[in-house]
């Protein structure tokens, strides 16, 4: 198990603490105001100069691409356990991981170039994501198809010659949105005679390939979530040379198994850092207001809800840390029940905390003045990417399952 931080953390997170008093929480209405302007302007698809600033002013700091396991050219070298805390701190604004290069899913997307490319396609695409150059998306989720069963998925990947030609129609391909976007890591079959988890793989795909249409944003109770984005895809008779492979045909599976441990650790820390700036808000608030003759902070429906909260938030983060502990010593597949249970507990502590501090700013709470409409938009959506509550509650059952059926033998 692990104990206190390690010195390399508790240096990082005060590092990271500091630059947000400073940088991030002192710009977040300027971001609002200039996003809000380009939607006026009829196009919010378009980088947002105080991120574009403050990412000289991070990357001067030290904070720079700090999610990467293990180091490339210079680049990352940083254990789960020790990234945690400052995903969780990058958490409470949702726009401050770009500011960083550690924003969803180009960390992903670079975890797997670096974990599973080749040389050429590390230095085509791994190193100028690293440097910041250029954001990627990631192409999984199918409209067609229950795409929680990733064998459902039908985009096409046919080798013809020198050649992968790609069709199919992907949505919420996070990221796609980005005027930076250059590469798409796509999920399709190149096999639908194989064994059923060898039928996968995954290929590079430039973004401005013949053949590729990003056709529209989707939206998460009407947030647009620009300019990252979530977008709907068109793949259409899309040729790349089969160079662009990752790993080899049908190891798709075994690329999202590697890729998705990590990311889902990630989305949980954010969570925690999300639930933990709402309870703040939720104290604050209920100090400041009165009714029916006394702070709302005197009533005890308020005691109980804080105390939950409390109580919720410092078991996800123990919960995610042992996740995260587990994963640098024994590693991801041996993890996979503590992954699969941070997953379904973080999240859904998010939503409920933040929906409690939703409560306690009454209209205020729902309206676009605060933000916590849209930190309940972004936890609510945590609960199905990256594989929705369902299937991770599934997968435990099973490990428990099969724990006593081995005792029992």
């Amino acid at each position: 198990m692990f104990a206190e931080p390690s010195t390399k953390t508790r240096d990082l997170v005060q590092r990271l603490n500091a630059f947000f008093d400073q940088h991030i929480t002192p710009n977040e209405a300027r971001h609002h105001r200039e996003l809000d302007a380009f939607r006026r302007a009829g196009n919010a698809w378009q980088p947002v100069p105080v991120v574009d600033e403050l990412k000289h002013v991070a990357r001067a700091a030290g904070l720079w691409n700090m999610f990467l396991p293990h180091p490339y050219k210079g680049h990352g070298g940083i254990s789960n356990l020790d990234y945690a805390p400052l995903c969780e701190v990058m958490g409470r604004v949702s726009w401050s991981s770009e500011v960083f290069n550690c924003s969803a899913p180009d960390t992903g997307n670079m975890e797997t170039i670096e974990r599973y490319g080749t040389p050429e396609q590390k230095q085509r695409w791994l190193e100028p994501l690293l440097d910041g150059q250029i954001r990627s998306a990631f192409l999984m989720t199918e409209p067609a198809v229950a795409s929680s069963d990733a064998t459902n998925i039908q985009c096409s990947i046919r080798r013809d010659g020198n050649e992968y030609v790609i069709n199919g129609r992907k949505w919420f391909s996070s990221g796609a949105g980005s005027p930076r976007c250059a590469i798409f890591i796509v999920m399709g079959k190149t096999d639908a005679d194989a064994p059923r988890h060898a039928q996968q793989s995954m290929v590079l795909v430039p973004r401005d390939a013949k053949g590729v249409t990003v056709e529209r944003p989707l939206t998460v109770f009407g947030y647009d979530d620009a300019p990252h984005g979530h977008m709907e895809v068109v793949l259409d008779n899309v040729r790349v040379p089969v160079e662009n492979i990752l790993l080899g045909e049908g190891r798709g599976f075994e690329i999202a198994q590697g890729r998705l441990g990590p990311g889902r650790i990630h989305h949980c820390m954010r969570s925690i850092g999300a639930a933990e700036r709402a309870l703040e808000m939720m104290v604050d608030r209920l100090q400041e207001r009165v009714a029916f003759g006394k702070a709302l902070s005197e009533q005890s429906v308020w005691h109980e809800r804080i105390a939950e909260s409390r109580c919720m938030i410092d078991q996800a983060r123990l919960l995610t840390l042992n996740a995260a502990h587990k994963m640098d010593t024994v590693g991801n597949k041996a993890a996979r029940a503590e992954i699969a249970m941070i997953k379904v507990v973080a999240p859904n502590v998010s939503c409920k905390v933040v929906d409690w501090t939703i409560q306690a700013h009454g209209a205020a709470g729902v309206s676009q003045d605060f933000w916590l409409a849209e930190a309940y938009a972004h936890q609510r959506t945590v609960r199905i990417v990256d594989g929705p509550d369902e299937v991770h509650r599934n997968a435990i059952a099973k490990i428990e399952l099969g724990k006593r059926a081995t005792l029992k033998r």
